[in-house]
């Protein structure tokens, strides 16, 4: 899924050679995007003779030393994001720090510094106002919520017919035809439903559920990951509406009735 962003960038910056190489799949690609997000060291980028130079930290950086490339994002002094075909190797200027998951650890998710980190000026794909990526960005994006759709899938098929099936359609379907405005709600109905799922299948799988080579726990910790991964505010904020409804009140209780004292008090 990743792999298809620089490829389809470097197409669209008429760089053929590049895209014929993650086309063919000799060379694979990664994205180092939420750089841009990073409150605290985000990624900038200025511009010097021979290129560009880039510093800041980018977290949650897929497939590192399986990618060759990642197409990552930084903004300038000017506020505007250059988008950059950076070669995916660890040195001095640029250090990767793998992250402990509780979940899909195999995709070797890591973090990303970069200290003065030199990239040729020829690797530059395209350029974006930041006010227009801001703009694009905040609902996040629907393609993420099929991947809580999964781990619905997988739990629908262990535990066997039951109401959860026409909940996973509902949710494809509002994913499939979520424009930006509805994006975060589909979102968080998909990790919900993933959530839910899994814990049905950890109670029906019963003690056995808590082993570590049982499906049961695999899928709780996978629908734990997927409630916050390629998250953003507008989806947290269904997610925990969904998550904490509001409770209903307590009926009134009705008073008790008077008891005859057995050891009456005198006067």
């Amino acid at each position: 899924m990743q792999h298809l962003t620089p490829l389809r960038a470097t197409a669209s910056a008429g760089r053929e050679d590049l895209a014929a190489a993650f086309a063919s799949g000799e060379r694979r690609g990664g994205i180092a995007l939420a750089g841009l997000r990073s409150p605290h060291n985000p990624m900038r980028v200025r511009a010097t003779e021979r290129g560009f130079v880039l510093s800041g930290a980018v977290p949650w950086v897929t497939g590192w030393d399986m990618i060759d490339d990642i197409y990552l994002a930084a903004r300038d002094q000017d506020d505007v994001i250059h988008y950059l075909l950076v070669e995916a190797g660890s040195g001095p200027s640029l250090v990767a720090s793998p992250l402990e998951l509780v979940a899909v650890q195999a995709s070797r998710t890591v973090n990303l510094a970069f200290d003065d980190h030199f990239v040729p000026g020829d690797r530059l794909l395209r350029t974006q106002p930041y006010d227009e990526w801001m703009a694009q960005d905040s609902g996040g994006s629907a393609l993420n919520g099929f991947l809580a759709l999964g781990v619905v899938n997988r739990c629908c098929r262990l535990l066997g017919p039951s109401a959860l099936d026409a909940e996973l359609t509902a949710a494809r379907s509002a994913l499939v035809n979520a424009d930006p405005a509805g994006t975060p709600a589909a979102r968080a109905v998909a990790s919900e439903l993933a959530l839910r799922a899994a814990a049905t299948l950890a109670v029906t799988t019963g003690a056995r559920a808590v082993l570590r080579d049982q499906h049961a726990q695999r899928l709780v910790r996978e629908a734990t990951f997927l409630l916050v991964f390629g998250s953003r505010p507008a989806i947290k904020t269904e997610l925990l509406a969904r998550l904490t409804p509001p409770l209903p009140p307590f009926p009134p209780r009705s008073p008790l009735p008077p008891r005859d004292n057995p050891h009456p008090q005198p006067r």
